[in-house]
């Protein structure tokens, strides 16, 4: 039988891999090797070779979806969340997209991470209070990773 919510499915790929690593997959095509840099699918090709050094040793893949989104690259986003799939089965993949909007806009947000993308899990961001968090709530074998405290310095 297979795990079928999102904690479920995270336990299973941390026992399988005897790991709590979640490889955060954020490019910035400027720091790319230089014989990277100036190839069409240069963000795809870099997050396979990390996904293919990291794959037995990670639960968890975290791209974060501006770092994409920013350079008009949602399709090798597409393509790494496929290529997890393929090379790293059960791990799993959280989107962190951050998002906080009202309702009728986090219901899009909601559709895009899971549904467009098929991650496991989103990140939002709480601020707009319960009806922003519904939308993805509705997905009752997702993950929702609510943010209650950053890292970044400002948030200190």
């Amino acid at each position: 039988m297979s795990a079928s919510t999102f904690l479920q499915r995270l336990d299973a790929a941390m026992t399988s891999t005897q790991s709590l690593v979640c490889v955060g997959l954020d490019p910035e095509v400027e720091k790319f090797p230089v014989h990277l840099r100036q190839r069409p699918q240069a963000i795809l090709e870099f997050n396979r070779a990390i996904i293919d050094a990291t794959a037995d040793l990670a639960c968890a893949y975290k791209p974060q979806i501006a770092h994409y989104a920013a350079v008009g690259a949602e399709d090798q986003l597409l393509e790494t969340i496929r290529y997890i799939r393929h090379g790293a089965p059960g791990i799993q993949v959280i989107l962190d997209s951050k998002r906080g909007d009202i309702g009728s806009t986090a219901e899009k947000y909601a559709r895009e991470a899971f549904e467009r993308y098929g991650a496991d899990a989103v990140t939002i961001n709480p601020y707009l209070g319960r009806d922003s968090a519904e939308p993805f709530l509705e997905y009752a074998d997702k993950g929702v990773v609510v943010l209650c405290r950053t890292s970044n310095a400002g948030a200190r």
